[in-house]
């Protein structure tokens, strides 16, 4: 699927500009599980205090543009990320029906990698203290 301008990358900080709340992240350390939001949310001062006293990154799951060249999970000479990437071929499906997600249509996962991202999005955190080895190789941006 082709990307468009305001291509969403689904792993993004709460401080990049535009970034939105799409999900909240739950589950237990060693199994984290992500539960989307119907509506995407604007990160406010007072959505990242319900956070506290962790960090937010720690419960939520932000959308923001895609940094593409500055991000070190793009791969610039072919315009992909090699997050995703690795995500699909190295985590193991977590739901066979795809969740709800409010940023589907603009997300750069879904646009670059369909379904398969989607079916494995939900175990993705940004902060995870207890990740498996095939989550540690596919979060670390030098392993290709």
């Amino acid at each position: 699927m082709p990307t468009t301008p305001d291509t969403l990358c689904p792993s993004a900080q709460h401080d990049w500009d535009d970034a939105r709340l799409f999900a909240v992240v739950g589950g237990a350390p060693d199994r984290p599980e992500t539960a989307y939001l119907d509506q995407t949310q604007p990160v406010t001062p007072a959505l990242l205090e319900l956070a506290g006293p962790v960090a937010p990154a720690e419960v939520f799951r932000f959308a923001a543009p895609c940094a593409k060249s500055a991000c070190g999970h793009y791969d610039d000479a072919r315009s992909t990320c090699r997050l995703v990437e690795k995500t699909v071929r190295l985590a193991p499906v977590v739901f066979e029906k795809l969740p709800r997600c409010a940023i589907r249509t603009s997300c750069r996962w879904w646009q670059q990698e369909g379904a398969s991202a989607c079916r494995r999005c939900p175990q993705v955190v940004t902060v995870d203290y207890a990740p498996s080895p095939e989550m540690r190789e596919a979060a670390d941006p030098i392993v290709r």
